[in-house]
């Protein structure tokens, strides 16, 4: 099994759900004892956070490459950035290490293909929902992202940084979250893309009137398919 080092605490409790859906996985792939072999770099998130209300990208991403490069000391054999605005850095953090970096867009996007999707609303912090960065990979493959209003685009940041990162989940916001789903629906968007880890937390994925990806699952999924990867060498011995 690969060794894979991970860069949470963006925030804890998204973190939190990462190490239990990578746990499990493993242990329903490989039966009787067995568990992940992981290395974590958890943040104060608070200290990443200050780099986003700043604009200071530069600082934030810092952050990350230092916290890849003590992972890749540590034995990690490959990175996963545990946050969607996280992958920023992917770049800077991939250069750094020489390490492979599993990618939650890649993961999000090749899946939406797979189920068929080419209309999707992307839910995520106001610089998930708006930069490059986070878009491109998706619109690369050929995904159309709907446009949110500025006024919802705000108010799902606003869930994010105000309560979902501080480890509150508000009912009045669950609601505000499932009437936006529901006005998606009536847009002709196929697929909402919970593009922030803790979104999850706020949304239920089967109850509601779109098919709703959580990027969180995903990415934990892509996460045991490459730690429980035959190796290239091997296959080719066998």
């Amino acid at each position: 099994m690969r060794k894979l080092g991970i860069i949470g605490g963006a925030t804890w409790s998204s973190t939190a759900l990462y190490y239990d859906h990578i746990n499990r996985g493993v242990a329903r792939r490989l039966g009787g004892l067995h568990s992940a072999r992981l290395i974590l770099e958890s943040f104060d998130f608070a200290e990443y956070a200050a780099f986003h209300q700043a604009d200071d990208w530069a600082g934030g991403n810092a952050m990350v490459v230092d916290a890849a490069r003590r992972l890749r000391i540590a034995g990690a054999e490959g990175l996963l950035l545990a946050s969607n605005t996280m992958h920023k850095a992917a770049q800077e953090a991939i250069a750094a290490t020489n390490l492979p970096l599993l990618d939650i867009r890649v993961a999000t996007a090749e899946r939406l293909i797979a189920d068929g999707r080419s209309r999707i609303a992307l839910l995520g912090t106001r610089f998930t929902m708006t930069e490059p960065f986070a878009r491109a990979p998706y619109e690369d493959r050929g995904l159309v992202i709907h446009e949110l209003t500025p006024e919802w685009r705000a108010e799902v940041d606003r869930i994010i940084y105000e309560e979902l990162a501080a480890g509150r989940v508000i009912r009045e916001s669950q609601r505000k979250l499932k009437t936006l789903i529901t006005e998606l629906g009536k847009q002709k968007v196929q697929a909402v893309v919970l593009g922030c880890t803790e979104l999850v937390l706020a949304v239920d994925t089967r109850a509601n009137v779109l098919p709703v990806h959580d990027t969180t699952a995903i990415h934990a999924g892509m996460a045991v398919e490459w730690m429980l990867e035959e190796p290239e060498e091997a296959r080719a011995a066998a």
